[in-house]
């Protein structure tokens, strides 16, 4: 399915013009509102009906036994999973006694607008009650990039056709009743109010309510406090607020502030809501109301105006470096926008904590972050919001205690990071897809090296960055060993399709690994005072590097394609024919026994091995290799398809590469894996933006430099991106008529436009001619399997 007739097409909203019950689950997600410390879902003001609730802070999690029908040494014990927290989103509204309800009386009219300009969600509703009275309502919804702590909701309500009987009531609540979404009892059990109330204290109009999470024991609290107007259109100003009687109350687990008063006609009732949370593991319970009071009164000072000023610039800010621009298809600029909206939602002020693959969007993967993080999300956060990039780092390697532990415990040396976590720790019951897939610590070098490669950080460099490379580094060449013939192997493991197990030298894994390898032996030579104090020894980094260079790629002679893994070629195909097309996802459908044994992949492993990897491979093998696994490739991960769409622009497949974007991009507006429910899909969000800057952009960013290979789809005029390098930044024009350059900083860049080296100087700009790869007809997909086509003029109709 491309284009939903919910949304309609605009280049800096996600405008809802219509409200579908049914949706709700669907765009609580889309709606969802963060800052990488608070995540609030996009639910409606009065918290009924709703799919999920869904207030979180990253981190925040409660501990439940991991299953197992038999123990086994070094299986992890304990999982974690993101809570709901204290919900401070609630303001239910009654008009004359009737509850405002959207399923009940009439809605007249109902429209929500997420701004990707001023960071806001704001809704627009027209309601007639039960009784006859109309009133409009009006809100307005954010949580400050700037201010780590708060959010803030404003609410008006104006009666229509004669004055109304106004009672607000605005909610901080813990526990939530919430619908039951673990397959294990024992964990649905012990996530069961996992709350335990330490305060509850009021003050004039403030609220605050501090809990302990039941079994991790990490502290919450959270405190909100509230202004309330009487705006008179007649006098033009607010009326006196004592016309409105306002109260507060509260309970262990609930705080309400009731605002209540008879409204005329010509008046509206405003109710401003700042709400602050925190959270601490070590931190006293005064220390944690003190914190949130004092954030609460700093936002509380400052007002309503000032947050969204402040949110406004910031956002100005990123998306004066961050923005891409797209003549050609609306829905792909609105989509690729809203995408890049939600990473730096997701990242700005998580400041040394995990990027969830949901974000803080929803509950999905039980919030736990992946390799998705650094091969899809820092890809893109390192160019065009790097700070956070580096507090994502951070967190990582704040982590390694608990890598090299899980290292040990698997017969290791260097650090074992986990394959999913919240906290660090491996919470991902044994399972030989996840556990075995260690390419998850090459990816975490490989974004340490993307991000030194982009902003030259030497702090970091000789810091954290170092370290990280060098533990990984460790950990693969204790992990491989060298053959009889003097090849560099690496048995046992799995690589990123996850329909493949257990396997010898996965090719993405061994280059990854070679590079981590490589790089870490360059910084070590480069930087020999702070190896020292890693206890690196020259011998120990030329072993590495030996390694590196006697890394072993396998290559199917006879099929003229490399293997996903050894003997990957050889083994029966899988009977994509007689797969009905209701038996996808696969894995939902069939043993991964079976899955396992067949030439059937999940999501891109070989060619993402291709993108990561370009400089490894000719254009000849690229194609051949594309051509062999496209008709294997099932794409039951929302991975894959940006891959697909950048291998497939590079090798002159333009039309297939165009559809691979659409699906990237619209992945969660137009829910085309029925789970957005759940959170939305980051890495398929960056993913948008790889294919268009790697794919359609051509660009590629190795220790050779960076380069660019520019195409445009099918019907488009113009694709115009920015990158931030180092100080400077480099704007990429891309048009029909050719593609220009445009770099500001403080010293020379040097560019590679296909086979032409320039040298930009600072404030300079140079055109080129536009030469797109000759195009070839394109591979076929697993029956039932294509990406849906993309009409180069394609617009979303509303109905």
């Amino acid at each position: 399915m491309i284009g939903h007739t919910c949304f309609d097409n605009d280049p800096w909203t996600l405008p809802e013009n219509r409200f579908e019950i049914d949706l709700l689950p669907h765009t609580e997600s889309l709606f969802a509102l963060s800052n990488g410390h608070i995540g609030w879902r996009g639910i409606l003001d009065e918290g009924e009906p709703h799919g999920l609730p869904g207030t979180y802070l990253n981190g925040v999690h409660e501990l439940h036994p991991l299953p197992y029908a038999e123990a086994g040494y070094g299986y992890p014990e304990s999982g974690q999973t993101v809570i709901n927290v204290t919900n401070g989103k609630i303001i239910r509204l009654l008009v004359d006694d009737e509850p405002f309800d959207v399923r009940y009386g009439t809605l007249v009219s109902h429209k929500r607008v997420l701004d990707l300009r001023a960071g806001v969600l704001r809704r627009d509703v027209v309601w007639t009650s039960p009784t006859g009275r109309t009133v409009r309502i009006r809100s307005t919804r954010l949580i400050s990039l700037t201010q780590r702590a708060i959010a803030a909701v404003r609410y008006e309500v104006e009666p229509l056709d004669g004055p109304a009987r106004i009672s607000l009531v605005s909610e901080l609540v813990a526990n939530e009743e919430l619908p039951h979404r673990h397959n294990d009892p024992r964990a649905a059990a012990m996530l069961e109010n996992p709350l335990v109330s330490d305060l509850h204290a009021v003050g004039k109009t403030r609220i605050t309510l501090v809990h302990t999470v039941r079994h991790s024991g990490l502290r919450v609290a959270a405190a909100m406090d509230h202004t309330v107007e009487l705006l008179s259109e007649h006098e033009g100003e607010w009326n006196d607020p004592e016309a409105l009687d306002v109260r507060v109350d509260s309970e262990p687990d609930l705080g309400r502030c009731l605002v209540s008063g008879v409204v005329q006609p010509h008046q509206t009732v405003r109710l401003t809501k700042f709400v602050a949370h925190g959270w601490s593991a070590s931190r006293s319970l005064p220390a944690m109301r003190d914190q949130v009071d004092a954030a609460l009164a700093a936002a509380h000072y400052g007002g309503w105006d000032a947050l969204c000023a402040e949110q406004a610039d910031c956002l100005g800010e990123f998306w004066s470096r961050a923005d891409v621009e797209i003549e050609g298809d609306a829905e792909i600029q609105q989509a690729v926008r809203f995408a890049l909206f939600q990473l730096v939602q997701s990242a700005r002020r998580a400041e040394q904590r995990a990027i969830p693959a949901k974000g803080l969007t929803g509950n999905g993967y039980d919030g736990h972050a992946f390799w998705d993080t650094e091969s899809f999300v820092l890809q893109v956060l390192t160019y065009i919001d790097p700070q956070p990039v580096a507090h994502a780092l951070r967190w990582r390697h704040s982590t390694l205690p608990d890598a090299r532990e899980r290292a040990a415990q698997l017969g290791l040396n260097g650090c074992a990071f986990p394959w999913r976590t919240i906290t660090g720790q491996e919470c991902s019951a044994y399972w030989p897809a996840g556990t075995a897939a260690f390419h998850v610590n090459a990816d975490i070098a490989d974004a340490v090296i993307r991000y030194l490669r982009v902003t030259g950080d030497v702090e970091f460099a000789h810091g954290e960055g170092m370290e990280l490379l060098v533990e990984t580094a460790r950990l693969w060449h204790s992990l491989g060993h060298m053959d009889e013939a003097g090849d560099f192997r690496i048995n046992g493991v799995t690589g990123p399709d996850e329909y493949s197990a257990i396997v010898d030298n996965n090719i993405y894994t061994n280059l990854m690994a070679q590079q981590n390898m490589l790089v870490a032996a360059e910084v070590v030579a480069h930087h020999p005072e702070h190896a020292r104090k890693l206890g690196v020894a020259a011998e120990e980094a030329e072993a590495w590097r030996e390694a590196a260079d006697a890394m072993f790629i396998p290559y199917d002679e006879l099929r003229d394609v490399h293997p996903q893994s050894d003997g990957f070629t050889d083994h029966e195909m899988w009977d994509f024919a007689g797969t009905p097309p209701e038996h996808y996802p696969l894995l939902l459908q069939y043993p991964y026994f079976q899955l396992y044994r067949k030439q059937v992949v999940k999501q891109a492993d070989l060619v993402l091995a291709l993108q990561m990897r370009s400089e490894m491979f000719t254009l000849d093998e690229k194609q051949r290799d594309f051509d062999y696994y496209e008709p294997l490739t099932v794409r039951d991960s929302s991975l894959s398809a940006c891959s697909q769409a950048v291998i497939a622009a590079e090798v002159g497949c333009g039309r297939l590469a165009y559809d691979y974007l659409a699906e990237a991009a619209l992945m969660d507006i137009d829910d085309l894996e029925r789970n957005t429910s759940d959170g939305l899909h980051l890495a398929s969000l960056a993913g948008s933006w790889i294919a268009l800057v790697s794919g359609f952009g051509g660009m590629r960013h190795t220790d050779a430099g960076l380069s660019f290979s520019p195409q445009l789809p099918e019907g488009w005029t113009r694709l115009c991106f920015g990158l931030v390098l180092g100080d400077g930044r480099l704007r990429v024009d891309v048009r029909t008529d050719g593609v220009t350059y445009e770099y500001t900083g403080k010293g020379p860049l040097e560019v590679r436009h296909g086979d032409t080296l320039m040298q930009l100087e600072p404030g300079t700009s140079e055109t080129q001619p536009l030469s797109p790869p000759k195009q070839r007809p394109a591979p076929p997909q697993p029956a039932g399997r294509q990406p849906a086509r993309r009409a180069h003029d394609a617009v979303r109709v509303s109905v």
